[in-house]
Formats: C-alpha cells, sequence, structure tokens
C-alpha cells in the first residue's frame, strides 16, 4: 500500500523564536510548538516571567516540557523533503563551486559552522560574535556586521593605538622612576640643610636666652653685693649698740653696788628711762627683707620659664599642624595633576574610564561641595524629652522647663542623652550637608541606626562608642569616637559647620563654612552599615540644618 503524504506548511512547522524548522518539539500549555532548546533557553534568561514568547499567556509555574514525537516525525519528514528539493533545484556548477569552496577552506584551516559546515567569515559588531553567513541572516538579524579579515584589521588599528599610548606611559613612568634615585638624594640633601638651618636658629634662641640668664646672674650678683652691705652695715650698728649696753651695764652694776641707798633711789628713775629708751626696745636690722629679691627673681623666671614653654609648644605644635596639612594638600594636589595626566594619555580607552577618573577629583569649593548636598529632617520619635524641634523639623533646642509637658513614649527615643537623630540614612557615595550652630556647647555627630539610648554610662554618647563619630565644639573643638578624643588646633571661629562624607571609601571630613571652606578634620573609618546624622545639645545650644537645595538651583 503506498505510504499517503499530507502537505505541511512550513511556516506551521517553524519555531517562533528561532525561525527555524523546529528540532525536538515541545508543546507548551498554551498550545503552541517551540524547539525544545529554545524555549528552555528563554525561560532560562527570564526566570521571573514565565510566559508563552507568542501569544504572552504567563504561567504561575514554569511548566514541564515533553517532546511531541508525531510533529518530530513530521519535521524530519518535511525538512528530509525540502532538503530534496534544495538539492534538486541546485545546479552542478553550484555543487561543484560549493565543494572547491569547502575543500580549499578545510584545507587551508579555517574554522566552519558547525550547524551549516560553511565558512564563520562573519563577524557580528552588535555581540562581538564570530559566525557564518546563515547563522547571521537566522539569528542575529537587525544587527550590524563586517567580515572578519576586515573588522580583525580594524581591530588591529585600534591595538596599536593602545599600545602606543601604553608605550608612551610606560616610558614616562621609567623616567620618573630613574629620578626617584636623584630626588631621594635631594631629599636628604634638603632635609640636612633644614635640620641645619632649625638648629642654627635653636643656638640663637638659646644664645639670646644665655645672654639674658647672664644679665639675670649679675642682676643676683647686685642683690647679693647690696643684701652683703646691709648685713654689714647691720653688725656695724649692732657691735655699737653692743658696746653702749655693756658700757651702761658695768655702769649700772657700779651704781647698784657703791651708791648709798638714797642716792641710788635718787639716781634710778632717769637710769632706768633710758635703759627703757635706748636698750630694752627691740632692735629692727631689716636682715629678713634681703631675701625679698631673690624670691622675686625666681618667680620672674619661672613665670616667664612657663610661658616660653607654653609659646614653644603651641608654635611647634602649629608648626607641625601646618607642615601637615601641607603636605596633605601637595599630596592632593599632586593626585589631582597624576588623575589629569593619566585621563589625558587615556584618550584611546573607552570614554567611561575618563568620565569615571574626572569624577573621583576632590572638591574644593563650597560650589563643587553642593553638588553633592543631601536633604536631612530631625526625627522627633528620637529626641531626648527636653529637645523640642520646630521649622519642619530643621531646627533642635533645649525644652523651656517651665513649658515642658510628658513625652510621648517611643522605643527609639534618647532617655539618657539629650540627643536626636535625623530620619535619613546615609550611604551613597558622596553625601554632603550644613548646620548652623548657636551657643557654647554641642556635638554634631553620625551614628550607626544601633546606638545605645538606654543606658546611663557615657556608652550612649555620639562618640563614646564604636557605634557613632562626633565633632565636639566648644571653646575648641575635638573628635571622638570610642571614646577615644583629638583635640584639635583651629579654635571656633563661625556658625556653620559642613559635613563631607564619603561612605565606601570611609571618610567624615568637616569644616567651617566661610567664603571659603576651612578644614578642620578628617575621620578614617570603615563603615559597615547607613550611617544617621546626629546632634547633641549644652545648655541656651541650638542647632539647625541648612536649606542647600534652593542653594544648588
Amino acid at each position: 500500500m503506498a505510504e499517503f503524504h499530507m502537505p505541511v506548511r512550513m511556516n506551521r512547522l517553524s519555531c517562533r523564536i528561532c525561525r527555524e524548522l523546529l528540532r525536538n518539539p515541545a508543546t507548551i500549555p498554551c498550545g503552541h510548538k517551540f524547539c525544545l532548546d529554545c524555549i528552555q533557553d528563554c525561560w532560562e534568561r527570564d526566570k521571573l516571567n514565565c510566559s508563552c514568547p507568542e501569544c504572552g499567556q504567563k504561567f504561575p509555574y514554569r511548566p514541564h516540557l515533553i517532546k511531541n514525537t508525531t510533529l518530530v516525525e513530521v519535521a524530519r519528514d518535511t525538512e528530509e523533503t525540502e532538503s530534496r528539493k534544495r538539492k534538486e533545484q541546485l545546479s552542478a556548477e553550484s555543487l561543484q563551486a560549493l565543494k572547491r569552496h569547502r575543500s580549499s577552506t578545510e584545507t587551508s584551516g579555517k574554522p566552519l559552522c558547525p550547524r551549516h559546515k560553511i565558512p564563520l567569515d562573519v563577524y557580528c559588531c552588535t555581540d562581538n560574535h564570530i559566525l557564518c553567513a546563515l547563522c547571521a541572516s537566522t539569528k542575529h538579524s537587525g544587527h550590524r556586521f563586517g567580515l572578519v579579515m576586515e573588522e580583525r584589521r580594524r581591530k588591529q588599528e585600534e591595538l596599536r593605538k593602545v599600545q602606543t599610548k601604553l608605550r608612551e606611559t610606560l616610558q614616562e613612568q621609567e623616567k620618573k622612576w630613574e629620578n626617584m634615585g636623584e630626588m631621594s638624594e635631594q631629599i636628604q640633601v634638603e632635609a640636612r640643610q633644614t635640620e641645619d638651618y632649625c638648629e642654627s636658629a635653636i643656638v640663637r634662641v638659646i644664645d639670646c636666652l644665655q645672654r639674658r640668664y647672664m644679665s639675670v646672674k649679675q642682676l643676683i650678683g647686685a642683690q647679693v653685693e647690696a643684701a652683703a652691705a646691709q648685713v654689714h652695715i647691720s653688725k656695724q650698728m649692732i657691735q655699737m649698740k653692743i658696746e653702749k649696753m655693756k658700757a651702761q651695764d658695768a655702769h649700772l652694776e657700779c651704781l647698784a653696788q657703791t651708791e648709798p641707798h638714797a642716792h641710788f633711789l635718787q639716781k634710778w628713775p632717769r637710769v632706768q628711762r633710758l635703759c627703757e629708751k635706748d636698750y630694752l626696745q627691740p632692735f629692727h636690722d631689716g636682715l629678713e627683707d634681703l631675701f625679698l629679691p631673690f624670691e622675686d627673681t625666681k618667680k620672674a623666671v619661672e613665670q616667664l620659664g612657663k610661658r616660653l614653654e607654653e609659646f614653644c609648644d603651641k608654635e611647634f605644635a602649629s608648626i607641625c599642624s601646618t607642615a601637615y596639612l601641607k603636605e596633605q594638600e601637595e599630596s592632593v594636589r599632586d593626585m589631582e595633576q597624576r588623575c589629569e595626566a593619566s585621563s589625558s594619555h587615556s584618550q584611546g580607552l573607552p570614554e567611561d574610564n575618563r568620565i569615571m577618573n574626572e569624577s573621583k577629583t576632590e572638591p574644593k569649593t563650597r560650589e563643587e561641595f553642593l553638588q553633592y548636598a543631601c536633604e536631612l529632617s530631625l526625627d522627633p520619635t528620637t529626641a531626648h524629652e527636653d529637645l523640642t524641634i520646630s521649622e519642619g523639623d530643621k531646627e533642635v533646642m533645649l525644652f523651656p522647663q517651665r513649658c515642658k509637658t510628658p513625652a510621648i513614649r517611643c522605643p527609639q527615643r534618647f532617655i539618657r542623652r539629650r540627643q536626636v537623630l535625623c530620619r535619613e540614612e546615609l550611604q551613597a557615595e558622596r553625601c554632603y550637608y550644613e548646620v548652623d550652630v548657636k551657643g557654647d556647647k554641642m556635638e554634631i555627630a553620625l551614628a550607626y541606626k544601633g546606638i545605645d539610648r538606654k543606658t546611663h554610662s557615657k556608652l550612649s554618647a555620639f562618640g563614646a562608642n564604636s557605634n557613632s563619630w562626633s565633632l565636639d565644639r566648644s571653646e575648641t573643638y575635638s573628635v571622638s569616637h570610642d571614646a577615644q578624643s583629638i583635640k584639635l588646633l583651629a579654635l571656633p571661629s563661625h556658625h556653620r559647620i559642613g559635613v563631607y562624607l564619603k561612605f565606601k571609601e570611609g571618610t567624615v571630613s568637616f569644616y567651617e563654612v566661610l567664603d571659603n571652606m576651612k578644614f578642620l578634620y578628617k575621620i578614617e573609618a570603615k563603615f559597615t552599615e547607613p550611617l544617621y546624622p546626629g546632634f547633641w545639645l549644652g545648655d541656651k545650644s541650638c542647632i539647625r540644618i541648612c536649606d542647600l537645595k534652593r542653594r544648588r538651583l
């Protein structure tokens, strides 16, 4: 019996994903059929959206795919029929040309497409993939193509440009490396010259002090001579008084032994008045005042020494701090120059790299800092009961005691410390905000959400634990973290404070905001969770968060 063949349209047996004849057909619940590999790849690429690529019907879970054996046979028969027809349509010359092309390709060692067995001579510039002409027309429609040899030549030219730039940069670095030895020697020479200069300056100061010390010694010698002269005069006066007293004593003894009673009684009143007036009165020689000049000299020199020590400590600390800050500024400037130089050498690299390098430059002016301004607002549920928040949750101050009302109990409220946190968490790459301060004492801090808010101890205070970092402002500035405090040399001179946070790099910088940005201190840490701005207020203090949004506009 002759086998019955039913005519089938080719588009009914083609996969709607790869647009080719179905291979290992599989039917999904909505009734549509696809290649088993195609539908699996489609669902693997988008695991969250399990739907039919043709009708869009979504399935609550990924259906189990079953191979349609009947459709496999139909597709195989159809493919064999179509293949047979194509072969019949090909002319003998085309077949011979194709055979010659394949043989030459095989002998030349060029790779062939595993599916179509033709050379891989097409390069998809969109997907950066090498493929054959048939794969390019079926699977990469709408993409930009080029010949493999042409694309190799173009990429080779780009590679040469990159190599040229790289070698130029390498030569510059090698020259710098060669100059490092001379620079090290120059540093040593400059260091020795600086030591000699500083030593000569200190020696001049020591010589000055020695000259002043010699003048003090002369002053002490003069005091000694004056005191010695005073002692000599006192000795002479005492000697004279002793001789007079001895003569008077002999006269009294003679009077007491040889005179009659009547004559004794007549002379006694005059002798008694004379003795009491001249000889029995205490003699003030002033010797106890001789040591006063020495005491005054010691006190004056001691006070001078203390003032000199304080002055030297302050000035030398200022010298070291100024030199350190200048070194930091020079290093930052040097790094910026290196970044600019590297960006100029990276013109052959992608544009995204140059933009990334430019974005890493540090801001210097207030306008540059305002590019990273963030909006903040105070969270009343965290505020201590002695604090009041006003002006749209932007200002906090101490609550007047006479107006005090019972506070609402909130679990996140600070119980023992007059502190408050902001609502917003900061974990962007760069953040900047400013606050206006009034009063004598306050703290401007950044803290983790889990900071202690209940205990009586100082562990709940900003800067006294590992969960917070604080800038303390009073008569001076200091920075605190984990119960460790560093006193700053700068004194408060302006009421506006700027805080610049780089979360990923782990730095917090504090500034006084004037016409220019006055740097105070930079904290370096490793932040493991989002940070919340916070404040502590002393008596008669007030803090207001500045609105930087209008400023940016």
